[in-house]
Order: structure tokens, then C-alpha cells, then sequence
């Protein structure tokens, strides 16, 4: 009898045993990946945020200074003219890439057996480096009236355009590049999503005299409102950290029309070697992508 109720609880205790072990098995597997994630990823992201508050001085020690960087960041023309380009370019590259994904994936969606070739065709500007993609979309934006696209636009009576070079026009032609390279990503996302969507719903729509744009609406798009959730806080997040196609396109210019705060962040740190204020900057971006995030997770919920 005693030792009836006694072995219960020893079970239990070797179970809870084996979940510590098969737990530690784990931790030890992402010991090195959480190890060199905290070197490089948490380490500078705290000394970034202690040299927001601080004047940094190299060999003379750091002056602490409060909010000043902060002050001296908002107060700033060039820091709002930089934050508005990243809000336009943002905004812009979202709505592009979720339309032109969406439609990718609409129209790609599928099993046919040809169709994996053509959605890695399709989804090959996103895993290309951007160094190679900027090199192509320079030849494509040549000025000239021989240049690709202005060659193209030639045929209908349009041109030549300035594109890259134009104060008017390089804000849009950096959006364009962004979309293209960014719109692949959300196709695979959306097929995913559509791959989900229960298909005898789209059987009951059709049976009840449903067209493909009302079955898409009614039926498709519903299912997919996590998938919707995930693809905009995304793209946002991509939009708003926008670097590198700005500094290999035009670095900032012509003019600081294509100015973001991410190269005005490097150009301030790196270049004029305003390391606290370039911090202050950072710190600001990383709080606007926090709470992007956050409010985007909260609507997604609720939805």
C-alpha cells in the first residue's frame, strides 16, 4: 500500500527530471547562436544607448550630457526632412510590395509542377546581394536618352528622365527598387497563406453562385488576416530601416531628396564623427520600429 502511493510522486519527479535534461540539451545547442547573438547584437545595442546620453569623446572619456543629443537630434532640419523621406519611403515600399506580392502570389499560387521554377525566378531579387542590385538599376536609370529605361519610354513618346539624378524623381526611383526587391519576399508569405485557406469554403462560394473576385474578397482575404498582419508589420519595419539601397543609389542625394534617418545616422557617427547624437538618432528609429511593431501585433489581435 505505501509503496503504491509512494511511486506516483517518483514517477513524477523522474519525469520532471527528463524535461530538465531534454530542456538543458536545448540550451546547450543555442548556447553558441544566443552567445554571439548578445556579443554582437545586445552589447552594442546598450552602448548604443549609453552613448545617446553622453558626448563621446575618443581617448578624453565620455561627457555625460542627458537629453541634449536627443534635443539636438529633433531640433534638427535635416534629422525631420530625413525622418520624413523614411515615413514617405515606408509607407510607399509597404502599399508597393503588398500589392505587387499579392498579386505575384495570386497569380503563382498553385501545385502545377512549373511553377516552382518560375516563383525562384521571381523571388531571386530578394536573395541577391544589393551591391549587385544597385549596379543593375544604375544601368537601368541612366540618364541618357540611351539609357534602358529611357530607351523603353523613347518608344511611347515619353523621356528622357533624370531618375536618380533629379531632386524631383530619386525619392520615387529608390521606392521603385524597394518594392521590386521586397514585393518577391511577401509573395512567398502570401502563397503560404493561401496555401492555408480551407478549400471546401471556396466549393461552398462557388456552389452558391460566387465569382473569383467575390470568393477572393469573401472568402480567401478573411483567412488571411494574420497573414495580412505579419506581411505590413514587416514590410514596415523594412521600409523604415531602409539603408542600403539609399547609400548605394544615391547616398542621400541629390540634395538630400533621398536623405533617410539610417544614412543620416551613419553620415553623423561615421563621417563627422558625432557619435552621441548619431546614438540619439539610432535610439529614436528603434523606438518608432518598437512601437510600429507593437501597434500593428495589437491590431492583429483584435482583428
Amino acid at each position: 500500500m505505501t509503496a503504491t502511493l509512494a511511486a506516483p510522486p517518483a514517477r513524477t519527479q523522474a519525469a520532471r527530471r527528463g524535461r530538465r535534461r531534454r530542456h538543458l540539451g536545448a540550451w546547450l545547442w543555442l548556447a553558441p547562436a544566443l552567445l554571439l547573438f548578445a556579443l554582437f547584437k545586445f552589447v552594442p545595442m546598450a552602448r548604443a544607448i549609453s552613448m545617446s546620453f553622453h558626448e563621446v569623446r575618443p581617448y578624453l572619456g565620455d561627457r555625460w550630457v542627458g537629453l541634449d543629443n536627443y534635443r539636438a537630434v529633433l531640433g534638427d532640419d535635416a534629422f525631420r526632412a530625413a525622418a520624413g523621406h523614411t515615413i514617405v519611403l515606408a509607407l510607399g515600399e509597404t502599399i508597393g510590395s503588398i500589392v505587387v506580392g499579392l498579386a505575384l502570389a495570386l497569380l503563382l499560387e498553385g501545385t502545377a509542377r512549373h511553377l516552382w521554377f518560375v516563383r525562384t525566378a521571381v523571388f531571386l531579387p530578394t536573395v541577391t546581394a544589393m551591391a549587385v542590385v544597385a549596379a543593375l538599376w544604375r544601368i537601368i536609370y541612366h540618364p541618357a536618352p540611351d539609357g534602358a529605361l529611357n530607351s523603353v519610354l523613347g518608344w511611347i513618346g515619353l523621356g528622357p528622365g533624370q531618375f536618380l539624378d533629379s531632386p524631383h524623381t530619386s525619392l520615387w526611383s529608390v521606392m521603385a527598387v524597394g518594392i521590386w526587391r521586397g514585393a518577391p519576399y511577401d509573395m512567398m508569405i502570401f502563397i503560404a497563406g493561401l496555401a492555408g485557406v480551407d478549400r471546401t469554403l471556396y466549393e461552398a462560394a462557388a456552389a452558391d453562385g460566387a465569382g473569383p473576385l467575390r470568393r477572393l474578397w469573401h472568402v480567401a482575404f478573411p483567412a488571411m488576416r494574420p497573414v495580412f498582419g505579419i506581411v505590413v508589420t514587416l514590410a514596415a519595419i523594412r521600409g523604415l530601416r531602409v539603408f542600403t539601397e539609399i547609400y548605394l543609389l544615391t547616398n542621400g542625394g541629390p540634395n538630400g531628396s533621398t536623405e533617410v534617418v539610417m544614412t543620416l545616422v551613419y553620415k553623423l557617427g561615421l563621417e563627422r564623427n558625432e557619435l552621441g547624437i548619431a546614438s540619439a538618432g539610432s535610439m529614436l528609429l528603434l523606438l518608432a520600429t518598437v512601437v510600429l511593431t507593437v501597434v500593428a501585433q495589437s491590431l492583429r489581435r483584435r482583428a
